[in-house]
């Protein structure tokens, strides 16, 4: 009956995309019609043309249709316009792209791209795709699901970008180009009311200090009530509480010598958050809630807190008219500090309180060359952080005892890359490139079991069981190639062709358990992954269309995945390189200027993830057995699409943009094994009415979202049998919200 239940919601869901997306190809194309009737007739084809679009995909500006790489890029116009005010909105905008906010937190970022992630948030482990502010890697996902503000673009690298990026880029990367310093006089300040007592405020602006020294700050706050409540205490869930800021100078001690310095700082005070309890507790009597999803029940203080900073200074040095050489040194660190309950009920079990603290530093030394035929790159890396962590899980059933669980890893990291395009002839090219990458890890972990409840943020304690505590070290190396070939057609058709290799490094499991499994203190390796692409950027109709595509078969191998393993007497959890797989998929992205006033864009992408082998023991035979049939994809839905309109209205009173947008997604599978978390495919319906003052100074967008107001659930925690428990708790994506939004600029 379930499953016959589970059917026909699919089904009743796949209906309603259709239905939706029909509603707004048949709308949108209504009112082409009527702007292609309405257009001037002294109007020009040269009128319609498309924006050229400038990224920094390769580290020097090229335009987008140039680039043999997938890549989404949105700026700034197009992002207040369409109403995302957090990095994880960009999902909707780039195929096969998950972003995500992390189960139980409300600013740690769980990246998918191409089906390539982690989905473990913990401080050991390393991302599998790279965010990036600017030209400085974020290492740890914490404080990641960055808010929009004082932003230039963001750029969506697909596919493994291991020879520019390097380590934990297997999947791609995600790049927040913040606003450039121009030296205008400029001040803006927009302030934002809408659904759930929303109030936010955003205030930048730039000026020039001499003909030679800019300086810009921008400062932000993001206050929300919560989507629900918990119950028994009556606090906030899912409420938003952050303030942000950001300076930046920038000095041109020549016309060929630049310093730009950069400092930002966020704080995030933000409730701990609650998960929704799908199943019916064993040991408290509340059941499962009814009235909303938003809603949950806590033993533990709400109160959380995560603050990361970070400071840089760029130096560029342009010793020609070919040559340019640059120099990042760059600082970030983070604190987390945070109470989880597991099992979301009143009772004082499985709960979670928990620390997170990691600093970093990194060097990097490129070297920029642009001739006539040859484009070239290159540069020296070298990152040193301290990742360290612990947390305690409460455990009431049976004993009344507290396992915590901490350590830290340091890291040295040091690389060296190139990578060169020549232009063979005027229309081929060759692009070839490596990255050479030596990684060496120091872990300390502990485990130990107390006495009573015990906070990892408290000395001492009375310890039953030490259950861990080793110190080890090692060394990863790999080297990262790059082959590509390109055939530049005609000015506005180019076919390329890639093999691209990526990896993400080995580490620690920082939740071994070494009196089960004396081999729990041995690191697991570096996982790979070889990519082979086949695209083509194109603009048809005198520019007016702008179609990109790309198809991609990936081979990903020693995957670093949780498994069950024997050891004597006794079947542990570990993380081992006990898989692989195979990722076929394709992208398309297209933008249409059918009149002056009306684009209309769509994007789509699938994936077909397969793992061929999983090694995993089975207690029943005694045997480890392949169980890559029962194992698929997380976070990696097959399909993902949008189709979105903007429509601009010039009248006397100034310009009016109007913008729609249906992104459907898939149904996604929560962790590789299937579970009750697991959630069928929905779409996410959005508009926006945008108004701008004809002098330039003023303008108002009230935008809604999930006009639907769909429920999706895309994280959570999945303890059928734990501690006397049966836990699954469930997190979900946004309700509708709407918001109206005033800015002024000068």
């Amino acid at each position: 009956m379930a499953t016959n239940n589970k059917t026909k919601k699919n089904a009743a869901i796949a209906r309603g995309f259709t239905l939706n997306a029909l509603a707004l190809a048949v709308s949108t194309g209504l009112i082409a019609a009527c702007a292609l009737a309405a257009d001037d007739e002294n109007s020009t084809e040269s009128e319609l043309r498309l924006e050229r679009i400038e990224v920094t995909a390769r580290r020097t500006v090229e335009n987008l249709q140039r680039v043999p790489v997938a890549v989404t890029s949105l700026g700034e116009t197009e992002l207040q316009q369409r109403g995302v005010d957090n990095i994880t909105a960009v999902q909707q905008y780039s195929p096969n792209t998950t972003l995500q906010i992390s189960r139980g937190t409300n600013s740690t970022l769980t990246a998918y791209i191409r089906g390539i992630g982690q989905q473990d948030p913990l401080w050991g482990f390393e991302p599998g795709v790279g965010i990036y502010i600017d030209d400085v890697y974020l290492a740890r996902p914490q404080g990641a699901a960055l808010d929009v503000y004082d932003v230039e673009r963001v750029e969506v690298l697909r596919g493994p970008q291991g020879t520019l990026y390097g380590r934990n880029t297997i999947g791609g990367a995600v790049k927040y180009v913040t606003r450039e310093l121009t030296g205008d006089n400029e001040f803006s300040i927009r302030g934002t009311v809408g659904s759930y007592n929303q109030r936010d405020l955003r205030v930048s602006g730039q000026t020039a200090l001499s003909d030679s020294f800019f300086v810009s700050g921008a400062l932000a706050t993001f206050n929300r009530d919560g989507f629900g409540t918990f119950i028994n205490t009556g606090d906030d869930n899912y409420n938003k509480d952050v303030l942000s800021g950001r300076i930046s100078a920038l000095w041109h001690l020549s016309d060929t010598f630049r310093v730009h310095l950069n400092a930002d700082k966020t704080v995030d005070d933000s409730n701990a958050k609650g998960g929704y309890r799908l199943t019916q507790s064993l040991l408290s009597p509340e059941t499962p809630l009814t009235d909303s999803v938003y809603d949950s029940y806590t033993s533990m203080p709400v109160d959380n807190k995560v603050e990361t900073s970070g400071q840089s200074i760029t130096l560029s040095w342009d010793l020609s008219a070919d040559w340019t050489v640059k120099s990042i040194t760059a600082k970030r660190k983070g604190k987390t500090d945070t109470n989880i309950d597991f099992d979301s009920t009143p009772l004082p079990s499985l709960d979670i309180p928990a620390f997170y603290e990691d600093k970093q530093t990194s060097q990097e030394l490129q070297f920029l060359f642009s001739g006539d035929r040859l484009q070239f790159t290159s540069g020296i890396y070298y990152y040193t952080g301290e990742a360290c962590g612990a947390f305690g899980t409460v455990i009431v059933a049976g004993a009344g005892v507290t396992i915590e669980n901490g350590g830290c890893v340091d890291t040295d990291s040091i690389a060296v890359y190139a990578q060169g395009s020549y232009q063979l002839d005027e229309q081929w090219s060759l692009t070839l490139g490596g990255r050479y990458t030596k990684d060496d890890k120091e872990a300390d972990v502990y485990r130990f079991m107390y006495l009573g409840n015990k906070s990892p943020r408290e000395s001492g304690g009375t310890i039953l069981q030490v259950q861990s505590d080793f110190s080890d070290k090692a060394s990863f190396s790999h080297f990262s190639p790059r082959v590509g070939v390109e055939y530049q057609h005609s000015r506005d058709l180019m076919y390329y062709a890639s093999y691209t290799n990526g990896f993400k490094s080995g580490g620690f499991d920082m939740r071994a358990v070494q009196s089960a499994n004396p081999n729990a203190a041995d690191p697991y390796q570096p996982e790979t992954v070889d990519t082979f692409e086949f695209g083509i950027k194109s603009e048809w109709l005198n520019q007016r269309l702008r179609l990109n595509a790309a198809a991609f078969y990936s081979s990903y191998d020693d995957m670093q995945v949780t498994v069950q393993r024997a050891v004597p007497d006794n079947v542990v959890s570990q993380v081992l390189n006990a898989a692989s797989a195979d990722i076929k998929g394709g992208e398309i992205e297209a933008l249409f200027a059918a009149s002056r006033q009306l684009d209309l864009s769509f994007i789509l992408g699938y994936l077909n993830a397969n793992f061929k082998q999983v090694d995993f023991f089975d207690p029943e035979s005694q045997a480890v057995i392949d169980v890559s049939n029962l194992w698929s994809f997380a976070n990696t839905p097959k399909t993902t699409a949008t189709i979105a309109g903007r429509y601009t209205v010039p009248t006397e009173l100034g310009d009016f943009v109007l913008t729609a947008s249906a992104a459907y997604r898939s149904a996604t599978q929560i962790f590789e094994l299937p579970s009750m978390l697991d959630y069928g495919g929905y779409t996410l319906l959005n508009a926006g009415v945008n108004w701008y003052s004809n002098d330039g100074h003023w303008d108002v967008a009230l935008q809604g979202k999930n006009l639907g107001n769909k429920q999706a659930r895309i994280a959570g925690y999945n303890f059928p049998l734990l501690a006397g428990e049966q836990t699954i708790t469930g997190y979900y994506i946004d309700p509708r919200t709407i918001s109206l939004t005033v800015g002024y600029r000068f």
